[in-house]
């Protein structure tokens, strides 16, 4: 089957634009593995030493010189959580006159389509080119405004596009080297609910009086009713780096390994506030300095988005039967804290702790060929969150522990093209909550009952 180039050309701009769409997060942290249909029938066990398809580009880049001629791969995943909140015991500040923090319960989760694009190609003699765009990092949760938790998060967006040319050569009939670089464009924004009457008694003092005669009183703290908002967006691009190795232990069996570099995003943007009618009047009272408290300015923020390092082994126990193996390591303890500095000098910079640890993720899969054309895959994974504490965790990423099992399908259309599809079911752990937001000192206290599933589908053409 031929592909003009034209049209390839075409196709790599679907893609990239394709990648715009918001995601939900679903490995650990808010990393999405989801980069291929064929690795999600084997729940992406090994995923560095398989080398079945284009898609080895993001996997491994050193598993392209076990393609021949020219491939593509267009890869969609729809995916379908739940995160169900249930109270337990929110709070408000104790030094504001505590209580109880009302609103209800929400579900969190959000559907999304996260899109994949690889092409793969002979350079000459045991040398090779690839060109994958992937959406590596994700996360979506959408809350309603008045929901108990409103003061951590409302809204959290954050999006990447990675655009990864990678390049492959055999060192020796038995080791192949891959390496590529990371064009990487994230996009994120942040909102929440603010407390007028928490902000009126403790960030003015109670401004005279005013906060009092304007309903924003000790006894109105966490009132619903009288809150303001904002919403933080900002944007970046920044590079990093990949390798790989592909060993052949025998004619058998392989190992692989894949590293990824971390990438350093400093991302810049804006946040809107909107002030509630009470709040707005007692700012506009003030007058002077203070009044420019929760007015439109500029932003920047700082993430490291963590290193990963994969091995994985393959083998073939006969002619129809292949099993495969992966571990995946990944370095999210950069990730301390989020820090927000606002170009107005009225607003004090945001720190959102986050304090999380480095994380492992372990699959095991196997590949059953019923004939020339069709290939069954069934696998499982064990995904550990980076999260390990419940006053760590925020409602914006209310992750955890999770399982999957995974199945699929392979089938060879002609020589020249192959449909795979694949199903993956996560259970998630039932995930306690019992976070004490920075900005006013209120507690969001429940437990969340999630899970996902993914339906994964893929279209690889040789030419």
């Amino acid at each position: 089957m031929k592909v003009s180039a034209r049209k390839l050309s075409a196709a790599v701009a679907v893609a990239l634009i394709s990648t715009g769409i918001s995601t939900t997060t679903q490995a650990a942290g808010f990393a999405l593995i989801e980069n291929s249909a064929s690795g999600m029938g084997n729940a992406f066990a090994g995923g560095s030493a398989i080398a079945q398809d284009a898609s080895t580009v993001w996997f491994n880049p050193a598993g392209m010189t076990r393609l021949s001629g020219s491939q593509v791969a267009f890869v969609g995943h729809f995916v379908s959580p739940t995160a169900d909140y249930t109270d337990t015991g929110s709070t408000k500040n104790i030094a504001l006159g505590g209580g109880a923090l009302t609103g209800p319960d929400d579900d969190g989760g959000e559907s999304a389509l996260v899109p994949n694009f690889y092409y793969v190609t002979e350079m000459g003699k045991d040398s090779y080119f690839g060109l994958g765009v992937t959406v590596p990092f994700g996360l979506s949760t959408d809350y309603n405004s008045s929901w108990v938790g409103r003061y951590t998060a409302t809204k959290s967006e954050v999006t990447t596009i990675n655009i990864n040319p990678s390049f492959a050569t055999k060192a020796t009939d038995k080791l192949s080297i891959g390496f590529g670089l990371n064009i990487q464009y994230i996009e994120a924004t942040l909102s929440n609910q603010l407390d007028s009457a928490a902000i009126c008694q403790a960030s003015l003092g109670g401004a005279g009086g005013l906060c009092n005669a304007n309903n924003l009183t000790v006894a109105n703290v966490g009132a619903a009713a009288f809150d303001s908002s904002q919403s933080l967006t900002g944007d970046d691009l920044s590079f990093g780096w990949n390798f790989g190795f592909l060993y052949d232990l025998d004619k058998d069996s392989r190992l692989g390994l894949a590293y990824r570099s971390s990438i350093k995003h400093n991302l810049k943007g804006n946040v809107d506030f909107t002030r509630g009618t009470e709040l707005n009047t007692v700012l506009t009272t003030i007058g002077g300095g203070t009044n420019l408290l929760f007015t439109d300015t500029s932003i920047m923020a700082a993430i490291e988005l963590p290193e990963s390092l994969s091995v994985s082994y393959f083998r073939d126990i006969d002619s129809n039967l292949s099993i495969m193996a992966d571990i995946t390591w990944t370095k999210w303890r950069n990730f301390e804290n989020l820090t927000i500095i606002f170009a107005n000098p009225a607003q004090p910079a945001s720190t959102i702790p986050e304090d999380w640890e480095n994380n492992y993720r372990y699959s095991f899969g196997a590949n059953y060929k019923l004939g020339d054309k069709l290939t069954l895959r069934g696998g499982i994974a064990y995904d550990q969150t980076p999260i390990k504490s419940a006053t760590d965790r925020t409602p914006r990423i209310p992750g955890n522990d999770r399982t999957w099992l995974s199945f699929g399908a392979g089938y060879k259309i002609s020589t020249d093209m192959t449909i795979d599809v694949g199903y993956s079911h996560l259970f998630i752990s039932d995930t306690d909550i019992n976070n004490t937001d920075a900005s006013f000192g209120h507690t969001v206290k429940g437990t969340y009952q999630a899970d996902v599933d993914i339906l994964s589908a893929q279209a690889s053409f040789k030419f």
